[in-house]
């Protein structure tokens, strides 16, 4: 092999070293892998070893997955779906906080397809950007839900919280 293929196949096996496991189905880091189908499911892991070693570049700590949080994230993932739109995260938010927990923030989102999808589109965001590096935040919990008769197709919530 030479020339393009060749440059093809580095590319994929530096991907690979990526965040995310790498699936031997599609040959993918995880976080390429597209959610767009009722089977398919978010690695949370590969989340937050995304999320927090962006954390880590900007100066903030890593964050950790907690388990309460990341119950809340798939209920208010589901919720969105059913709704087929996007939470208010003023109104989440709100609710995190009166269940105990401190400086709480959420990215509420959908259209996007892949964790990198959302990753890129949370940093590129002002707003997004800012609940990714919440200087407070010390726990997580993130998911994703399929609606397949959406337009959006994938419902993002991000929670982050101290």
């Amino acid at each position: 092999m030479t020339g393009r293929p060749l440059l093809v196949l580095a590319s994929l096996g530096l991907l690979s070293g990526c965040a995310g496991t790498v699936t031997p189905e599609a040959g993918l880091p995880s976080m390429y892998l597209p959610l767009t189908t009722q089977a398919a499911s978010l690695d949370t892991g590969a989340a937050s070893a995304m999320i927090s070693a962006y954390r880590r570049n900007h100066g903030e700590a890593a964050l950790r997955i907690d388990p309460d949080l990341q119950k809340l994230a798939e209920t208010e993932a589901a919720a969105m779906a059913v709704a087929d739109r996007p939470s208010q995260s003023r109104t989440v938010r709100n609710a995190i906080g009166r269940l105990g927990y401190d400086s709480p923030d959420a990215n509420l989102s959908a259209g996007y397809h892949t964790l990198a999808e959302a990753f890129s589109g949370w940093r590129d965001s002002p707003a997004h950007n800012a609940v990714m590096l919440n200087a407070e935040a010390t726990r997580m919990g993130i998911a994703t839900a399929y609606a397949p008769g959406s337009k959006y197709k994938v419902y993002w919530a991000l929670l982050v919280a101290k």
